[in-house]
């Protein structure tokens, strides 16, 4: 008996809900859960559900395809564990972080490798028994050094997601429109506020009483994809940049790890440049 995610999205009208639900029902799917929600401002549908039965995935889609109406978006997910690579530079919380939350069965992945610009992560990496590609940045270009990146990246067969875990290096656009809503980056701010390098410097000048932690996808525009989770902690004038950095690096964790299990379980939508999460 197989397990479905069934994602719908479409111009909102009325019996969405009815439609869909019919198409379970005439063919014996069990309803497990079922989320829907409605944007008014921009009359867009959305609808995640859970069913199981014996059925093919490319029947359930043409059936509900055929119910539904033309312009309406299906995607229907095997639950299944996704495979994952993680691009990391020198700092260690964040990967061990993940790598630890896996080895625990708490994200439902198979990390099949990490991919750095430095040697540094490597003993970390070969604890957990992950491939690590090294792929230093020294004596080429920015292109070539990508190209190298992206070259590792085809080796993966079936990738599903890149999760930036601390990889301190701008993509080009030409990489980010190739895995389009498929790399995670974690943001040490609460964006939009301090955007690019050295935010909890930029928060210390500023004298601000709250630090964050922005989990997005990673689209051509730097540190404005869409939001996938958010989170933040409290700092008083006592604080300088250097001890807001080492508290920020707790929420870090935390909120790349919510967003990775967030989409990992096929919960967020993409639309414009925002989502919505179930």
């Amino acid at each position: 008996m197989n397990q479905y995610r069934v994602l719908i999205q479409a111009p909102d009208s009325t019996g969405l809900i009815y439609l869909a639900s019919k198409v379970f029902f005439e063919n014996n799917l069990n309803i497990i859960n079922n989320h829907e929600f409605v944007d008014n401002e921009q009359n867009m549908f959305f609808m995640r559900s859970v069913v199981s039965g014996d059925i093919d995935a490319r029947q359930l889609k043409d059936l509900l395809s055929a119910a539904l109406p033309e312009r309406a978006t299906i995607k229907i997910k095997l639950a299944r564990k996704k495979n994952i690579v993680l691009m990391v530079t020198k700092e260690a919380h964040v990967l061990g972080d993940l790598l630890i939350r896996n080895l625990e069965g708490q994200l439902d992945a198979n990390i099949v490798g990490v991919i750095s610009n430095y040697n540094i992560l490597r003993p970390l990496c070969e604890h957990f028994e992950i491939p690590y590609y090294h792929i230093s940045t020294e004596n080429i270009s920015r292109e070539e050094h990508e190209h190298k990146v992206l070259s590792t990246l085809e080796m993966f067969d079936s990738l599903d997601y890149i999760v930036l875990a601390k990889y301190m290096r701008i993509l080009t656009s030409e990489f980010t429109k190739r895995y389009k809503n498929k790399i995670l980056n974690i943001h040490h701010s609460f964006l939009p506020a301090f955007i690019g390098a050295n935010p909890y410097k930029q928060a210390f000048e500023r004298g601000v009483k709250i630090i964050g932690a922005t989990a997005h996808f990673v689209n051509e525009n730097l540190d404005e994809g869409p939001i996938i989770e958010q989170d933040i902690i409290q700092v008083d004038h006592s604080y300088d940049w250097v001890e807001m950095q080492q508290a920020g690096r707790d929420v870090e964790k935390v909120v790349l790890a919510r967003a990775l299990k967030r989409v990992l379980d096929d919960r967020v939508f993409v639309y414009g440049n925002k989502t919505v999460i179930f």
